[in-house]
């Protein structure tokens, strides 16, 4: 739904905290689930890159930079936070950083880009079975969950890692220093690689194998907290007794966010990632191979998979090749030139340029997990432009997309409708009709922008007893992407060309078959 003004807001309001890979923002709800015109703030902040594959954030800066987006509520929306009777959370996935006994970080907080784990995986795929793994938590042994990183840490810093009181997530950690007490919610552990889905408990065979004790994690509840510390009761005097419930996983929030609350509907993402997820309500499940399975909470599961490269290759494209950058709204003119360059890339031929690219620059995630992925380009000529190139880009992510939605077509029933989601993805009418076309399937738009905080705070209003369902929430869609026929054949057979340089540079074999014969498949 559209902003609405807080006299206008109906109660009870909810304030959601969103917090990704790279920029964080905290936005007011109402009961229906609409944002409080005004009642918003936003805050980029910088990943710090290693030469050894590693990604680290500063945890205790992003704690103040999280805290500071709550000031900016407090200042620009005075009204609206008096009004505020639940925090709700959505952070990222698949992060993890150490605390000591007395609640501090002595490691960095890495994220799932963080890939020096990956010979820590190969070490626990000869003591697990991986498939075995997979079945009861739903995550393969990769150098993007905990597992592995916490077998880095454990062989590479052992002193570091004695002092390790609790490992946690950097919601986790956020509320820690908030209440003095933490506990980790089911969709945050769901994606750990530590869970076990069907019996909702740490997995002892994986943590005995890392080694780590059950005990330095959180415990397991989605139970909100209450009572700040003092010193942000005082700064926040309307938010110091409202219930404050733990983190979700950003995917879930985002689907439940953009209305795809049911099998029915799938979300497509891309955002600084991508990913293709479907959620719904069931007591259990099984877990197919070739997928990741996850929790959106206590009823529902939500299964799907992930890349590692959307928006964050197109950026690295458009840097590289000096053509305009991302829009800056507060540089008259970006946005017309956003516009221009959309539509130069809309007037190209599908797959004219003659060019395959494997657009793993960060790595692969799903379908295959190869711990040796990076990107590659075949087919320049003395007549590629850069404009080809970065068409080449976004069609080589819509085309791993169309593998995506291949592989989880045989694990649940066909959709009726796929939403788009993400700002790097609607931000460019060209390429969600190139995904569409891909996927051989309409694209709605999702006319939520906000999607994350959204569906985060469209829990804590069903918590709160405010809203009876997540499906009641309303939900506003956008434009619809119709594929055309002519460009999808064109793209089946570019898939087809991707997925046979990526069986002689990867995955040998997979240009035979036509998938990759990877350990995720």
């Amino acid at each position: 739904m559209a902003a609405v003004a807080v006299r206008e807001a109906r109660e009870p309001l909810v304030l959601a905290l969103d917090v990704g890979t790279s920029s964080a923002r905290a936005l007011v709800y109402d009961a229906l689930g609409r944002a409080v015109a005004g009642a918003g703030a936003h805050t980029a902040y910088p990943l710090r890159a290693t030469a050894d594959g590693g990604v680290e954030i500063d945890a205790d800066d992003l704690v103040a930079r999280t805290l500071g987006l709550l000031d900016a509520v407090a200042a620009a929306a005075p009204d609206a936070l008096e009004r505020v009777r639940a925090v709700a959370a959505s952070t990222f996935w698949h992060s993890v950083l150490g605390v000591d006994a007395a609640g501090q970080a002595i490691t960095p907080l890495l994220p799932w880009a963080d890939a020096r784990s990956h010979t820590a995986a190969a070490a626990l795929r000869t003591v697990l079975d991986e498939r075995a793994v997979h079945a009861r938590t739903g995550c393969v042994l990769h150098w993007s969950y905990l597992p592995a990183k916490l077998r880095w840490l454990t062989d590479s810093q052992p002193a570091v890692v004695r002092r390790v009181r609790r490992w946690l997530s950097f919601g986790e950690y956020l509320y820690l220093r908030l209440f003095g007490e933490t506990r980790c919610s089911l969709s945050m552990a769901s994606a750990t690689g530590l869970f076990d889905q069907h019996t909702r408990t740490w997995d002892p065979a994986v943590l005995a194998a890392i080694p780590v004790e059950a005990e330095r994690l959180s415990p397991l509840s989605d139970a909100p907290l209450a009572g700040l510390r003092s010193a942000y009761a005082e700064r926040w005097p309307a938010l110091a007794r409202v219930p404050w419930y733990p983190a979700h996983g950003d995917g879930a929030c985002s689907n439940l966010g953009a209305g795809a609350v049911t099998a029915e509907r799938w979300a497509l993402m891309i955002g600084t990632s991508g990913a293709l997820r479907v959620a719904w309500a069931a007591a259990d499940t099984i877990i197919p191979w070739g997928t990741w399975t996850y929790r959106v909470d206590g009823e529902r599961f939500v299964m799907g998979a992930a890349l590692n490269d959307g928006g964050n290759l197109y950026a690295w494209l458009r840097e590289t090749l000096r053509l305009p950058l991302p829009a800056d709204a507060d540089a008259p003119g970006d946005e017309a030139a956003e516009a221009a360059l959309d539509a130069d890339l809309a007037a190209l031929a599908p797959d004219a340029h003659g060019l395959t690219l494997l657009p793993f620059l960060a790595g692969e995630r799903s379908p295959d997990w190869a711990p040796v992925a990076r990107g590659a380009m075949a087919g320049l000529t003395l007549t590629t432009r850069p404009i080809d190139l970065l068409r080449a880009g976004l069609e080589a992510v819509a085309l791993r997309f169309a593998l995506l939605a291949d592989i989880l077509a045989q694990a649940m029933p066909p959709p009726r409708q796929i939403l788009a989601t993400g700002g790097a993805l609607l931000r460019s009418p060209a390429w969600t009709q190139i995904v569409a076309d891909a996927l051989g399937q309409p694209l709605v738009a999702s006319g939520e922008a906000e999607a994350s905080s959204r569906g985060a705070a469209l829990l804590a209003l069903v918590a709160l007893g405010a809203l009876p369902r997540l499906e009641a929430a309303p939900t506003r869609l956008g434009a619809t992407y119709a594929p055309d026929p002519a460009h999808h054949a064109a793209y089946r057979a570019a898939l087809a060309r991707q997925q046979a340089l990526y069986g002689r540079l990867i995955a040998p074999g997979a240009g035979e078959s036509g998938t990759a014969q990877g350990p995720a498949r």
